[in-house]
């Protein structure tokens, strides 16, 4: 069940910041949804891998809150038994993050408004408590690429299927819902609108549509989804959109015009170098599980920020490559003791 206890007094001048997603928002430091000896994320690194909360957490945790870190929810059975009882459900699935941390490992558009998670209304009935925290705060709703990963052979063969419209329109219509609903009650907090990457550039997919036809009719139908989610953010006041692809090709690059794979290599400092590859050491991007590895979400959360200051004028002190450099390097040695 949820614990009763409210969230910690803010920093003085800190920024909460929550989030709605899926699996590259939600914690790796969960034991609840990754035990260990399990599924857990990172495998024998997993004391050294991050995602980009944890990151932005041990990097700008005194300017962002992100609630209390505990075991939060129930699980999804309990949730549905207590509403057919006509009782609250409450937030689900039961996981161990951080308070304002609604992402879940599986999420689709769905889980935003719909079925037993619903993250947007768990979020809102939180703020509700505390409006004030809230009216400096911010929401970062980052999903839909479990929507559309499923479809790349239907995007390779035809960018403007019906399917794949149908998938846009489902999923921009959930985030634009989502948004009118946080700001039906805390108009004041600012959202951030994330866009997707391009599923066909991940590692595992390498020897599979190897053609310029095919990466072209898979980059316009992913120009289209992502075009439908800026535009939830056009015209709005305190909305803005976080280009993630855009992200991802000025680091990593992608498909050359051919569809072959084109890839660069990462240099952090004067030692590590990171390449768009599997596996639980640093020096890849992903890990094993095809997750983002502590590069990855590093250098998300710097970017991150940059784009929180860029688009909301708030004044957080960027990440700078430096410190970059200073929280990697530690973390790219041996993998620490468990308990260390």
């Amino acid at each position: 069940m949820d614990l009763s206890i409210d969230s910690p007094a803010a920093p003085a001048g800190a920024i909460s910041l929550a989030v709605l997603g899926d699996s590259n928002s939600h914690s790796y430091q969960d034991r609840i949804a990754f035990p260990p000896g399990s599924a857990e994320r990172g495998g024998t690194r997993r004391s050294n891998t991050f995602q980009w909360t944890e990151v932005l957490e041990r990097l700008r945790g005194r300017e962002v809150d992100l609630g209390l870190w505990g075991r939060w929810g129930r699980r999804p059975v309990v949730a549905w038994a207590r509403g057919w009882l006509g009782l609250e459900g409450g937030r689900t699935p039961k996981k161990e993050d951080y308070l304002f941390n609604f992402a879940k490992s599986g999420a689709t558009c769905f889980d935003l408004l719909s079925g037993r998670v619903r993250q947007a209304q768990h979020l809102v009935e939180l703020m509700d408590r505390e409006p004030e925290r809230w009216t400096r705060g911010v929401v970062v709703i980052r999903i839909g690429l479990n929507n559309w990963s499923g479809l790349l052979d239907l995007q390779a063969r035809d960018p403007n299927a019906p399917e794949l419209r149908d998938a846009t329109a489902y999923c921009a219509g959930e985030i634009d819902r989502t948004v009118a609903l946080i700001h039906a009650a805390h108009p004041l907090t600012r959202i951030l609108v994330v866009g997707i990457g391009n599923e066909a550039d991940d590692p595992l997919q390498a020897d599979k549509w190897q053609s310029a036809t095919e990466s072209a009719n898979i980059n316009a139908a992913l120009d289209a989804f992502n075009a439908a989610l800026r535009q939830v953010a056009t015209g709005r006041t305190n909305v803005a959109f976080f280009d993630d692809l855009a992200w991802f090709r000025a680091l990593w690059g992608g498909r050359g015009e051919s569809g072959m794979p084109d890839f660069k290599t990462v240099a952090i400092g004067p030692k590590l170098r990171v390449t768009h590859t599997l596996g639980d050491d640093p020096g890849n991007a992903l890990l094993a599980d095809d997750h983002p590895g502590v590069v990855w979400s590093t250098l998300w959360a710097q970017s991150l920020v940059a784009r929180l200051n860029e688009a909301f004028g708030l004044a957080l002190t960027p990440i700078s490559d430096a410190e970059v450099v200073r929280f990697l390097e530690p973390l790219t040695g041996p993998p620490k003791a468990p308990g260390s």
